[in-house]
C-alpha cells in the first residue's frame, strides 16, 4: 500500500482550512496537491477529528487481521477436505 505523504494531523488541518473559507483550488496549489485528493480525504475525513480517525485506522488494522486469519483458516480447512477426500 502506497504511503501518504500527508499524516492524518495534516490532512485535518487542510481540510479545517476549506472548512474555514479557503478556496479549494488555493489550498490545493499552497499544499501541492490535487484536487481529486482532496475530495478524496473530504469523503473519507469529513467531520471527524483526530480521535476518530485513530479509531478508525485500528478498526481498519482489526479488520485486516482477521480478513487474514480467515484466508489461512478456509485454505487449511480445503487442504483437508481434499486429503480426506483422496483417502
Amino acid at each position: 500500500m502506497k504511503k501518504s505523504r500527508y499524516t492524518e494531523a495534516q490532512i485535518l488541518a487542510i481540510l479545517r482550512q476549506a472548512e474555514g473559507g479557503v478556496p479549494v483550488a488555493d489550498l490545493c496549489r499552497e499544499h501541492g496537491m490535487s484536487n481529486a485528493s482532496f475530495y478524496k480525504w473530504r469523503a473519507k475525513y469529513g467531520g471527524m477529528d483526530a480521535p476518530l480517525i485513530s479509531q478508525m485506522k485500528a478498526m481498519e488494522e482489526e479488520n485486516r487481521r482477521l480478513k487474514r486469519m480467515y484466508a489461512d483458516l478456509s485454505m487449511q480447512a480445503d487442504l483437508l477436505k481434499e486429503a480426506l477426500g483422496k483417502k
